[in-house]
């Protein structure tokens, strides 16, 4: 029985260098409380040379029609009061009953908002100067912190509240687990029923780690598990083997996508499908087609497509790796 382990386990492992090799070698080569600020916008979007780390996209969605005035920016808190909230439990709100929000990218200690400009404008930021303890607040875990803009900001146990441009009416919690970075506040400040609802709020079911969507211009695109478009760097290779040519400041704003298993993925090719490591040793990066993957921190939603085009070398990922909208030369 030994034997004839080790026999299948050497078959296997040359049949998976082999299958890597020819699924790569097949295709033809790509060519070659307190004073804060708000996170700069995303800039230049290529720095050539290989390398390696991440960073988190930005997590908000993309403008959407003008909300109602109960979410105006400039609306005021009030007395701040719990609900009870379908499958995701208490929940701060409002004078109005609009819930609080808290966004996964600032930081309590200190605290410290992250979102600005059109993140803003999706996520209004809660005034506090009016903001005060109803009935199942801790008057102590109120507090405020400083906006770029010199605006106070409400603060619920050191995070930065917000309210949700698409929640309109008294007890709408539809900011509930937007791009996997946004969350109603739970009275203690911290996520309500955390690591719970999905990207669509409530009990939804998981989305794969890589799945694929129908968008209305691109066709059949790539998505990642918190439906963030997936994309390619022309610059990269995939031909003979795998090569990130995105590093330093390029990868903080185009986030290398991290190793999904294939059990994981719905609708994506499997051919050429694998991990690499990137030539600095900082991680695995995953591919499809044997090219690298990213998603795009100027994507502030599911379905923002921004990064599309870009420097006429980033281009959203088709299921069988291929590029939206562009050759492969």
């Amino acid at each position: 029985m030994k034997t004839s382990w080790r026999s299948a386990s050497l078959v296997a492992s040359a049949a998976a260098v082999l299958a890597l090799t020819t699924a790569c070698g097949q295709d033809s080569p790509p060519a070659a409380s307190q004073n804060v600020g708000a996170t700069a916008a995303p800039g230049d979007y290529g720095s050539i040379g290989a390398g390696a780390g991440t960073a988190g996209a930005g997590g908000t969605a993309s403008s959407p029609a003008a909300a109602p005035s109960a979410s105006s920016p400039s609306n005021p808190a009030g007395k701040l009061s719990v609900s009870t909230a379908d499958e995701i439990g208490k929940v701060v709100t409002d004078s109005l009953g609009l819930t609080l929000y808290r966004f996964d990218q600032d930081t309590e200690q200190p605290p410290k908002s992250n979102c600005d400009g059109d993140c803003a404008k999706t996520w209004p930021p809660v005034p506090a100067d009016d903001a005060e303890a109803g009935e199942g607040i801790d008057k102590a875990l109120l507090g405020s912190v400083t906006r770029a803009d010199g605006t106070k900001q409400l603060t619920v146990g050191g995070w930065p509240a917000y309210r949700y441009a698409k929640d309109v009416n008294a007890g709408d919690v539809k900011g509930q687990g937007v791009g996997g970075k946004w969350y109603a506040l739970a009275p203690d400040g911290k996520k309500a029923q955390e690591g719970g609802a999905g990207a669509a709020g409530g009990g939804a079911e998981a989305q794969a780690g890589l799945s694929t969507r129908e968008d209305p211009k691109l066709g059949e695109i790539v998505v990642d598990k918190n439906g963030m478009t997936v994309y390619r760097f022309k610059k990269d290779e995939a031909w003979p083997k795998p090569v990130s040519n995105c590093s330093g400041e390029c990868l903080k704003k185009w986030p290398l996508v991290e190793p999904v298993d294939f059990a994981d993925t719905k609708g994506i090719q499997e051919k050429g499908y694998m991990i690499f490591d990137r030539t600095d040793g900082k991680g695995k990066q995953q591919t499809i087609n044997c090219s690298p993957i990213y998603t795009f921190a100027g994507d502030k939603a599911p379905g923002d497509t921004n990064g599309q085009g870009v420097g006429g070398t980033w281009f959203a990922v088709r299921p069988d790796g291929k590029l939206v909208g562009a050759s492969e030369k």
